[in-house]
């Protein structure tokens, strides 16, 4: 599923298409996605301008001066830029026009993602208001991440992809990261020591930052703004190789599930 590299490209990807631009039409093909999309959807974005495109956890933020369309990748979804002769395919949900030439197109074939228009503090929607912290910004830190982890007896992976601590660190990023910091996964996040949570936090930026630079990961669906594919997999050292030569020891990797996710690690190089 679109992870926080992802929704991060989508944003920047789609924010100089649209920003400062006034919704036109709105079609919807299908409401039926995670939550149905309301019936006042289209009335509520109708001649509203976007302002910014923001990213909150694994939601993008499109705001107008009446309010927030809040977008949900779910599963699989995508976000591209189109035009409105572009034919559309059978899970193209979506389409909010800007002019002949602009339309943001959502696609969602497992329709887990959302759509929602909200007002108010956006920031203290249901969705949003009980999110961690951002990993990439000063507000995370190791001590944070030590300090989280006291007393906790949840393999520490479950522990990293609890998103009431922190954001956005998902699957993929969680099993780069701990092997990056040499940490088996199956260790409990209490007892981890301080070292430890200095080089985990180290490497959760590093692995988010490098696959924000090249474009997310691409696994089955994600495709960005323009319609092309991500291409951190190709820097990917545990994630989706398990049996494979370990990139630093030549082991085989070890692929287990852990809290129903793929859990992928080198027994010889994470302790």
């Amino acid at each position: 599923m679109p992870e926080l590299p992802e929704v991060e490209t989508t944003g920047r990807g789609i924010a100089p298409h649209i920003v400062g631009k006034k919704i036109q039409t709105v079609m919807v093909r299908q409401r039926q996605l995670r939550w149905l999309i309301a019936t006042d959807f289209e009335n509520n974005l109708l001649n509203e301008t976007i302002e910014n495109v923001q990213r909150r956890a694994k939601y993008l933020l499109l705001k107008t001066q009446n309010g927030t369309l809040i977008i949900h990748l779910g599963m699989s979804g995508n976000l591209r830029i189109v035009t409105r002769s572009t034919p559309t395919n059978a899970h193209d949900h979506v389409d909010i026009v800007f002019d002949e030439n602009t339309v943001l197109r959502f696609n969602d074939q497992r329709r887990f993602g959302a759509l929602i228009w909200a007002t108010g503090d956006i920031l203290n929607h249901a969705l949003l208001r009980d999110l961690g912290v951002e990993p990439l910004t000063a507000d995370f830190t190791s001590e944070l991440l030590f300090q989280s982890s006291r007393r906790k007896r949840m393999p520490v992976k479950t522990f990293l992809m609890n998103g009431k601590i922190v954001v956005g660190v998902g699957n993929i990023y969680a099993n780069e990261a701990l092997f990056l910091a040499g940490i088996l996964p199956t260790r409990h996040a209490g007892d981890l020591s301080f070292d430890d949570c200095k080089r985990l936090f180290s490497y959760i930026q590093e692995v988010l930052t490098q696959a924000i630079a090249k474009g997310g990961t691409t696994l089955r669906d994600f495709v960005n703004a323009d319609g092309k594919a991500g291409y951190f997999q190709q820097q990917l050292h545990v994630y989706g190789r398990g049996n494979l030569p370990c990139t630093k020891c030549n082991q085989p990797l070890i692929e287990i599930r852990l809290a129903n996710r793929t859990t992928v690690f080198c027994s010889h190089c994470q302790k």
